[in-house]
């Protein structure tokens, strides 16, 4: 099964993952106008009356680009929801992105088959993260138009599963949209992603040492600093396993070799929940692929390095 027209016309087959704090409308436009698909997670527009601003702004920017621009492939943009009970904004952002008919939604969590039947209203389509096989059929089951594959060494929650594994098993019985989520950050990442049945790659870390990227200075250091050994995989910042840099965790007078588990009951998305909570401000995620990034270039100069990482990649190979 090709892909969906929405997905087709993309500078490189990358999708750039929502990231907390760090997405903003700098950095998705960059993106959508570098030719990948950009990507914030709801909560981020703060106070909620936000949300709509931002969608309004990304769509009119790249309108306009577009407009002055017709040679250049301009990509889609996505906003990710959080589809937990405790996340008390999910009916009012997703009004909100029906009204103005966002064409990508990114699910996470478990979304309600309402969630999927009110994007598809307008022609929009619905990609689901998974960290693993039942997660993945139960959300084809309701809907998702695609399947993100959250694996080991992703950024932020993620999966045990190495992709090596995740992707094959989806592909025995999912022959739509599949990307891959984990430690990518070159443009040979990228081939190989493709190489073991994705369509494409989700990106998240190394945007994170990027000029459009809304991260404190400090953060974006801390990337350009750190190794794949310098990432900790622990459920106690959200009660969902996730990867997070040692070095934040230490700064929070924590010890990253001796983390406690959290209670995932516990989970709060809410707006007075852990998306407030200091935890989540001081603590940053990383994927494993940090080790890869060397220095904080803008969003443009970035996607070109990969490009050209991902067709010397293809002529290694075909040598």
């Amino acid at each position: 099964m090709s892909l969906p027209p929405i997905l087709q016309n993309l500078e490189l087959p990358v999708v750039a993952a929502p990231m907390f704090i760090v997405s903003g409308p700098e950095l998705v436009i960059a993106q959508c106008k570098a030719g990948i698909v950009g990507s914030f997670p709801a909560l981020n527009a703060r106070p909620a009356e936000e949300l709509e601003k931002w969608i309004v702004r990304i769509k009119l920017e790249l309108e306009e680009y577009q407009k002055e621009n017709p040679e250049k492939k301009v990509a889609p943009f996505a906003v990710n929801q959080i589809c937990h009970g405790s996340n008390n904004r999910l009916q009012h952002d997703m009004e909100v992105c029906v009204k103005h008919e966002v064409p990508i939604i990114i699910t996470s969590l478990q979304a309600p088959k309402e969630i999927y039947d009110a994007v598809h209203s307008y022609g929009g389509i619905v990609l689901h993260d998974v960290i693993n096989i039942r997660h993945t059929k139960k959300a084809l089951s309701i809907g998702a138009d695609g399947i993100v594959a959250v694996c080991a060494g992703a950024g932020g929650h993620a999966g045990r599963l190495s992709p090596y594994a995740l992707l094959p098993e989806i592909r025995d019985f999912h022959e739509g949209p599949l990307l891959c989520s984990g430690s990518i950050a070159t443009g040979g990442a990228i081939l190989g992603a493709q190489a073991i049945g994705a369509d494409l790659a989700y990106i998240g870390t190394r945007f994170i040492a990027c000029k459009e990227a809304n991260a404190p200075e400090a953060y974006k250091q801390a990337i350009i600093d750190s190794a794949g050994e310098d990432i900790v995989y622990s459920s106690l910042f959200t009660g969902v396993h996730g990867n997070y840099l040692k070095s934040s965790v230490r700064d929070a007078g924590l010890d990253p070799d001796n983390l406690p588990e959290a209670d995932k009951s516990k989970m709060n998305f809410g707006s007075g929940g852990n998306t407030d909570s200091k935890a989540w401000k001081d603590i940053w995620g990383s994927g494993q692929g940090v080790g890869s990034i060397h220095d904080a270039p803008s969003v443009a100069e970035i996607v070109a390095e990969l490009k050209a990482e991902y067709e010397a990649a293809k002529e290694r190979i075909m040598n």
